[in-house]
């Protein structure tokens, strides 16, 4: 009787658990915001108490990139440490990280003088010396990071820092503005530097690398009341050192203030929501900017210090890409088109794997993982993009690297009818079997899109219906192959013989697969999966990547969840763009100390797009819309989305608690339909 009793105990227990954890979801953390949103979109941090406190952002142009670490002491002390790195100045062997990048510190930056009096940056603030203190008062960034901060005594002037990579230029500047707070003149000075070092000849590519600090514009000013007047250093590298250069601070960020301006421009999120519509904002920012000019091309490039010139099956062509069809950035559809164009040169007769990466501007490969889903991933993202694009010339491009990813992940079918990979994205940080969920997933999802494009094409109907049949095959196989009750949540196992949660279960339901929706969205937001600070990769591990949180939010949505989605992902976003550190979506961490990669960027704004908006590409004119209005909203809107060949606004509004209207706008042109809650309308342009 004894034996009896524990067994229906158990059963029980394990019947029970999942409600028991899902009771716990809703009690999401509460959050301290640092920064507030301004009213020109940027955000601002007013020092006010709550220190220490350090953070670190990335900033990057076309041939440079710039990680700032910033922060004070408890004393009220200021730290700046500038990490510039340029992409396509490299050293020998090619590998993933032979760029060149070095660090700067404050105490590196020429002298400043007011009426005689040097300004020391990190003065302790109140401290009786000669020599005048520099007391942050904010800090903000939208694109730029500016640091304002006032000398102590006196105050005398109030200084305007501004960091931010040149556009087009292997350069970073640092600007200072100073305004003259008195009501005496001031006589204002900063002191003449230039350093240069230079790389060892023989380990340089190519040639020698010479990294120039200098000042712009030094010497002494008289500044009157009120009146205000800038000098600025610049760090860059240049492979022709005796070269005279010219270098205008002003210019120089009107233009970074124009290509942010031109970033921000398209895809415009409008929702009752502010941080969730600057939060767009700002990812679009980080997705986007991290392009570099190589010689083989625009070549997005995650960043973080690492990765640069190069790109990866995942970061490039299965997150980002598919984001700038819908963004109609003229160098972000260059990056996409430039990243398929290099993996399709590995195409192979005998069907060997294509590289994960591709890197040193083209020049070398990385493959330390084997094959870990990186067709999937390509063909996923490529076929994606393509319909999404709306350009049939470029499609046709496209077609050939698509078609031969597919047949080779119909050749890397198990037994069992799933997809066979040495490792998954994590690349062997966590097991992920001999076969996983999201491979065989991004696979399904690039058979149903492959389809969609082929039939854009012209191509045969036979290999178009084949494509079909396969990915139903693999729907079912998924299901029997990792479908299962993982501790007590029907959901998924990640590989075979996984018995522990893990985040990525969240994928089929971003390729439409909602068999198992409940249990996995159950599992993904308990408190064996949820942390602070999104999915943990594993249940009961610390690591988090924040790929996982942003793919599981679009995949919550697409499955109708939509007011579960809504409070983590408003949660998320407040912590990303106001908490402790901002303002974009992250790596991960331990690893990478959550450092800004950019890919995640573009993942970020695809919640909306795919998740919110539900749109689906269907055709190079078509897509299917499945609206999730939230209840406490009335309206959203896409506006000035480049997609599909056309340029259009796309609104969704409540019509009563049952109806929606979907409204399409096209310069005069406005089309308009009537859906149920919940259902798809198929839209074309």
């Amino acid at each position: 009787m004894k034996l009896t009793i524990n067994k229906t105990l158990i059963s029980f227990l394990a019947f029970l658990l999942p409600s028991l954890l899902f009771a716990q979801q809703q009690a999401l953390p509460q959050q301290t915001d640092r920064w507030v949103i301004q009213p020109d979109g940027s955000i601002k941090w007013t020092i006010n108490g709550r220190l220490p406190h350090t953070d670190h952002i990335e900033m990057s142009g076309e041939k440079v990139s710039v990680w700032v670490q910033y922060g004070l002491d408890s004393a009220g002390r200021s730290a700046v440490l500038r990490t510039v790195v340029f992409p396509t100045f490299r050293m020998l062997p090619d590998v993933t990280r032979s760029h060149i990048d070095y660090t700067f510190l404050d105490n590196e930056l020429p002298r400043f003088f007011i009426n005689n009096r040097q300004l020391k940056m990190d003065l302790a603030i109140g401290k009786k010396t000669g020599l005048l203190s520099y007391n942050i008062k904010s800090i903000s960034h939208k694109g730029i990071m500016q640091i304002d901060a006032i000398t102590g005594n006196p105050e005398l002037v109030k200084i305007e820092r501004r960091i931010f990579p040149s556009v087009d230029k292997p350069m970073v500047i640092e600007k200072f503005v100073f305004t003259n707070t008195t009501d005496k003149p001031l006589t204002i000075s900063m002191e003449y530097l230039k350093r240069e070092v230079r790389t060892d000849s023989i380990q340089s590519k190519v040639r020698p690398h010479t990294i120039i600090m200098a000042s712009i514009g030094d010497g002494s000013r008289l500044v009157q009341p009120g009146e205000r007047t800038s000098f600025a250093v610049c760090y860059r590298a240049t492979d022709f050192p005796a070269q005279p250069i010219t270098v205008d601070a002003d210019i120089e960020e009107s233009a970074r203030e124009n290509r942010i301006k031109t970033i921000l421009s398209p895809l415009q999120l409008q929702t009752p929501d502010t941080i969730l519509n600057t939060e767009f904002s700002f990812a679009k920012i980080r997705g986007t900017e991290s392009i570099y000019k190589t010689k083989v091309g625009y070549l997005h490039g995650p960043g973080g210090l690492a990765y640069y010139a190069a790109v990866w099956a995942n970061d490039q062509a299965e997150y980002v890409c598919p984001f700038f069809a819908f963004l109609g950035d003229s160098i972000g559809t260059l990056s996409a088109m430039a990243c398929y164009r290099l993996f399709a040169r590995y195409m192979n007769p005998e069907y060997r794997p294509i590289p994960s990466s591709i890197v040193a501007e083209g020049d070398a490969v990385w493959q330390g993982a084997g094959d870990r889903g990186d067709m999937a991933m390509i063909a996923y993202g490529a076929s994606r993009f393509a319909l999404a694009y709306g350009n049939p010339d470029s499609a046709k491009v496209l077609w050939p690297l698509i078609t031969w990813c597919l047949e080779y992940c119909s050749r890397k079918l198990n037994d069992q009818g799933v997809v066979l990979s040495d490792h998954d994205e994590l690349e062997g940080r966590f097991p992920s079997g001999k076969a996983n969920l999201p491979t065989s997933s991004l696979y399904y999802g690039a058979l149903r899109s492959a389809a969609d494009l082929g039939k854009q094409l012209h191509q045969p109907k036979s290999q178009l219906d084949s494509y079909l049949k396969q990915a139903a095959i693999l729907k079912t196989n998924i299901e029997k192959y990792f479908g299962g009750n993982v501790e007590g949540f029907e959901a998924y196992k990640y590989y075979e013989t996984n018995d522990v949660l893990r985040a990525w279960i969240c994928v089929p339901l971003t390729m439409g697969i909602l068999d198992r929706s409940k249990g996995t969205i159950d599992a993904l937001f308990s408190p064996r999966l949820w942390t602070v600070d999104g999915l943990a990769t594993e249940a009961g591990k610390e690591t988090f990547w924040d790929r996982s949180t942003l793919y599981a939010l679009r995949g919550v949505l697409q499955a109708g969840e939509t007011e579960r989605a809504m409070n983590y992902l408003r949660y998320y976003s407040r912590r990303r763009l106001l908490g402790e550190h901002v303002p974009y979506p992250v790596e991960a961490y331990p690893e990478g100390n959550q450092r800004h990669l950019s890919a995640e960027g573009g993942l970020y704004c695809r919640i909306f797009i795919e998740g919110l908006f539900g749109m689906l590409p269907t055709g190079f004119n078509s897509f299917n819309c499945t609206p999730r209005l939230p209840k406490d909203w009335n309206e959203m809107a896409l506006n000035n989305i480049h997609s599909f060949g056309h340029v259009f606004d796309l609104k969704i509004s409540r019509l009563n608690k049952e109806k929606l209207n979907i409204t399409i706008t096209e310069g005069s042109k406005i089309m308009k339909y009537r859906i149920n809650e919940g259902d798809t309308q198929a839209v074309t342009l």
